[in-house]
């Protein structure tokens, strides 16, 4: 059978693949990890897709290939080992030109033990990103990899365990004035660039609209304040207000199909699942927007979980690669800064997407048979942008007042016990 260069996401062409976890003759099991691909999206591990022998391996490390393309064979029991192919496999590796030489270079030293410093050298991608943005030097790191390379699992636990002897917390330390001449220059990486060209087109095709609701979390604010502490305490993650809005709008979607839908020419797709994406900021260097699948028939527990789990993996680049696709709408969460009200740019070829500005005390009249009065309440501003080709303004407001409501009056004491 054939192992082909998965889809890592919805605009996603081609892949790196970073590393082989079994070579040529070795048996691998079906939903082993096979190998590890980088995009500029995601770095993730594949896994095998049946069990067997790996007969031809034909993409090599650090090689680039197109989603779709084979990189290699595995030899199931009682099928008929596919004859070797150099042809096969110099074609494959000709796709990466530039490191045709490293490729060969590594693949003529099988038995040869590097040193750290030697393998500092053969950083893949992946491992290169993470030591540049933690400091590292590559010889302070014991490599487990073939040939003592270094691998992102080496890494991570090179940080983790530098992270346990160190102090946590915000730093006390005054940080150095940080001074840039006159011109500075700061290449675009990798997930910036995708992104601009992403959403550039998204603005220039799609004709925008945004509307703005303000909701009282007053109900939501009640639950966080009384199980917050317990919550934390056993789950290791702030109860924020996300998942509770991903619930409300997912009730909404609901009964406002329209909105849970892409436009494929002169059509309106509308999907029989709700899948919301949640764009995670990477630190500052770009986002992504991993998703949350069937949404109604999760609890609000499971959501909170799996969106904390969805957003620290990606900023770790431990993302699987169906975690990026699939996606029916989007939220996009600037209210962690204080946010008064954000635009956001629609991720096509979706129709809409919601963002989740500070939630803030704010004095508000409050209406009652006996008559109005004033109260303190943390109200937060829920602004939706739509794509006027698949809705009108009356339907967009409808939508938007019917998450209001669901925010502001369900029971989410009983929810959060679910």
């Amino acid at each position: 059978m054939d192992v082909i260069m998965p889809q890592l996401g919805e605009t996603v062409a081609e892949g790196v693949v970073t590393k082989w976890h079994k070579k040529v003759g070795d048996t691998v099991k079906a939903d082993e990890m096979l190998f590890d691909v980088e995009t500029d999206k995601v770095s993730t591990e594949i896994p095998a897709p049946v069990s067997g022998v790996i007969a031809q391996i034909l993409v090599q490390e650090g090689v680039t290939a197109k989603v779709g393309a084979s990189l290699a064979v595995i030899q199931e029991a009682g099928t008929k080992p596919p004859a070797a192919s150099s042809t096969d496999s110099a074609a494959a590796a000709a796709t990466s030109p530039a490191r045709e030489a490293a490729v060969t270079a590594v693949n003529e030293m099988p038995t040869r033990r590097l040193t750290p410093a030697a393998a500092g050298e053969r950083l893949s991608p992946v491992v290169r990103r993470l030591v540049a943005e933690h400091q590292l030097n590559p010889a302070d790191i014991k490599g487990t990899g073939r040939d003592g390379r270094i691998t992102r699992e080496d890494v991570l636990a090179f940080i983790d365990q530098r992270g346990k002897r160190e102090p946590t917390g915000v730093s006390t330390q005054t940080p150095a004035p940080y001074t840039l001449s006159s011109g500075t220059r700061k290449p675009l990486n990798n997930i910036r660039k995708r992104t601009a060209g992403h959403l550039t087109q998204s603005w220039q095709t799609v004709p925008h609209v945004l509307q703005a609701i303000e909701a009282d979390f007053m109900r939501v604010e009640q639950v966080r304040s009384a199980a917050g502490v317990a919550w934390k305490a056993r789950e290791g993650f702030t109860l924020s207000y996300l998942p509770f809005i991903a619930r409300a709008v997912s009730v909404a979607l609901a009964k406002f199909p329209l909105l849970n839908a892409s436009l494929d020419g002169d059509d309106l797709v509308l999907h029989g699942h709700i899948n919301i994406g949640i764009a995670v900021d990477l630190n500052f260097d770009g986002l992504i927007v991993p998703v949350v699948k069937d949404v109604p028939n999760k609890s609000l527990p499971q959501l909170a979980r799996e969106i904390n789990d969805l957003a620290q993996r990606a900023r770790a680049n431990r993302l699987k690669p169906d975690e990026l696709s699939g996606g029916t709408y989007t939220l996009s969460n600037s209210g962690v800064f204080g946010t008064l009200i954000t635009a956001p740019i629609i991720n096509q070829p979706q129709v809409a997407i919601l963002s989740t500005d500070g939630v803030k005390k704010k004095p508000v009249v409050i209406e009652s048979e006996s008559g109005d009065s004033i109260a303190i309440r943390p109200i937060g501003v829920l602004a939706q942008s739509f794509d006027h080709r698949a809705v009108d303004g009356a339907y967009s407001a409808a939508f938007l007042r019917e998450v209001k409501t669901v925010l502001e009056t369900r029971d989410w004491t009983q929810a959060l016990a679910a």
